[in-house]
C-alpha cells in the first residue's frame, strides 16, 4: 500500500488511515492509490487523520471522490482539516451551475445586424474615399502609375481569365436560346430567337456573368494576395520603404480590372451570341447570315452600350472590396481564408444591387 494511506478491511466495515502530505503536488497519485482500494463490499469506512500532517482542497476531494456511495466517518482530525473536508464535501454534491446563454430575440438581432452592416458600409465608404484621393494624386502625378505593375496585373484579371469567360457565356448562350426555342417554335415564331438572345445577352447576362466570373476569380485573389503580403509584414515593408501600398498594390489592381472588365464583356457578347447562333440553326433552321441580319436590325448600339458603361462600374467595386479585405486581414491564415470569402459575398451582392440600379434608371431613361 502507498506510504500515504493504510488500508483495513472488516467485512462490510473498513479503516483507512491517511500519513503525510494530501496537497495538490500529489494529487495524481493520491488519485491513483484510493481508485485501487477494493471497497465493492464494504459500506462503511472510518477514516483515521491522526498521522495526517497537511491537506487542502484537492487532497480532500481525491479522498471524498474515492470513497464515494460509501459511509464516511473521520476521526482524529483537527477542526481546520474538518471544516476544509466538510467544505469540499457540501460543494462535491452540488450540481454545476450552467450559465444561460442569452439568447437574443428577434429585434435584438435586426438591431445588432444593422449596426455591423452599417459600420461596414461606413469603413467601404471611407476606403472608397482614399481610392479616389489617391487616384487624383496620381492623376496630378503621372509617375505615381506604376506602369509595370498595371501590365502584370492585366495579364492576370484579362488573358488569364479569357478562357473561363468564353466557356462561361458561350455555354449560357446555348441554353438560352435552346430554351428559347423550345417555347417560340411551338407558335411559329422561330425569328424571334435572335431578338431574345441578341438583347439579353447583351444588355444584362453578359456583362453580370463577367462580373460575377471575375468576383470569384481576381476579386478574391486580390484578397488572398494583398492579405499573404499583410500576413508576412510586407505591407509594412512597403510602408517603411515610403512607398504607399495604395498606389504600389490597390490603384494597380483596380486600374487593370477596369481596363480588362470591357474587354471581357465585349468577348462575352460575341461568344454568348454565337452560342444562340448555333442552337438557333441546329434547332430553328436560321442560318448564322439570316441571324446576324436580324441582329443588326434589332440590337440597337444603345443596348450594347448600356452593358460595357455598367462593365467598370462592376470592376470599380470589386476591385475596391477585394483590395480593401486584402487589407484588412489580421495576423491570421484563418483570416485570410474568412475575408477572401467574404469577398467574393460582397462582391457578388454588390453586382447584383448595381445591376438592378441600372435596370430602374434605364427604365426610367426609356431605354
Amino acid at each position: 500500500m502507498a506510504e500515504n494511506l493504510k488500508y483495513t478491511e472488516h467485512g462490510s466495515k473498513a479503516e483507512l488511515s491517511l500519513s503525510g502530505s494530501w496537497r495538490i503536488n500529489r494529487l495524481a497519485a493520491l488519485t491513483n492509490d484510493i481508485s485501487q482500494l477494493e471497497l465493492g463490499k464494504v459500506q462503511e469506512v472510518e477514516v483515521d487523520g491522526s498521522s495526517l500532517t497537511k491537506i487542502d482542497t484537492a487532497g480532500a476531494m481525491a479522498l471524498l471522490s474515492g470513497l464515494k456511495g460509501k459511509k464516511v466517518q473521520l476521526k482524529n482530525f483537527d477542526k481546520d482539516q474538518l471544516s476544509l473536508i466538510q467544505l469540499v464535501e457540501d460543494r462535491l454534491d452540488e450540481p454545476v451551475p450552467r450559465k444561460k446563454s442569452k439568447e437574443l430575440g428577434l429585434i435584438d438581432r435586426i438591431g445588432r445586424g444593422s449596426i455591423h452592416a452599417w459600420d461596414k458600409a461606413r469603413e467601404l465608404l471611407s476606403f472608397v474615399g482614399q481610392c479616389f484621393s489617391y487616384f487624383w494624386r496620381a492623376v496630378k502625378n503621372p509617375k505615381l502609375f506604376r506602369g509595370k505593375e498595371i501590365v502584370g496585373q492585366l495579364e492576370l484579371v484579362l488573358v488569364d481569365a479569357i478562357p473561363v469567360v468564353i466557356l462561361v457565356t458561350f455555354l449560357i448562350g446555348v441554353v438560352l436560346a435552346y430554351l428559347f426555342a423550345s417555347q417560340i417554335q411551338q407558335y411559329g415564331a422561330n425569328i424571334f430567337i435572335v431578338d431574345s438572345v441578341g438583347l439579353s445577352i447583351c444588355r444584362e447576362l453578359a456583362p453580370i456573368l463577367v462580373a460575377i466570373v471575375m468576383a470569384g476569380r481576381s476579386g478574391s485573389a486580390f484578397t488572398a494576395q494583398i492579405g499573404t503580403m499583410k500576413l508576412n509584414e510586407e505591407v509594412d515593408a512597403l510602408s517603411t520603404l515610403g512607398l504607399s501600398p495604395m498606389h504600389a498594390l490597390v490603384l494597380p489592381r483596380i486600374l487593370a480590372l477596369v481596363i480588362a472588365m470591357p474587354l471581357l464583356v465585349i468577348l462575352g457578347d460575341l461568344v454568348g451570341v454565337a452560342g444562340g447562333m448555333m442552337v438557333a440553326d441546329f434547332q430553328l433552321g436560321i442560318s448564322s447570315t439570316t441571324f446576324l441580319d436580324r441582329l443588326q436590325i434589332v440590337l440597337p448600339w444603345q443596348s450594347f452600350a448600356i452593358g460595357l458603361i455598367k462593365a467598370p462600374i462592376f470592376a470599380v467595386f470589386i476591385g475596391i472590396i477585394g483590395c480593401r479585405m486584402g487589407l484588412v486581414v489580421e495576423n491570421s491564415a484563418r483570416s485570410v481564408g474568412i475575408n477572401t470569402t467574404s469577398t467574393v459575398v460582397q462582391s457578388i451582392v454588390s453586382v447584383i444591387l448595381i445591376n438592378a440600379a441600372f435596370a430602374v434608371l434605364y427604365v426610367q431613361l426609356g431605354y
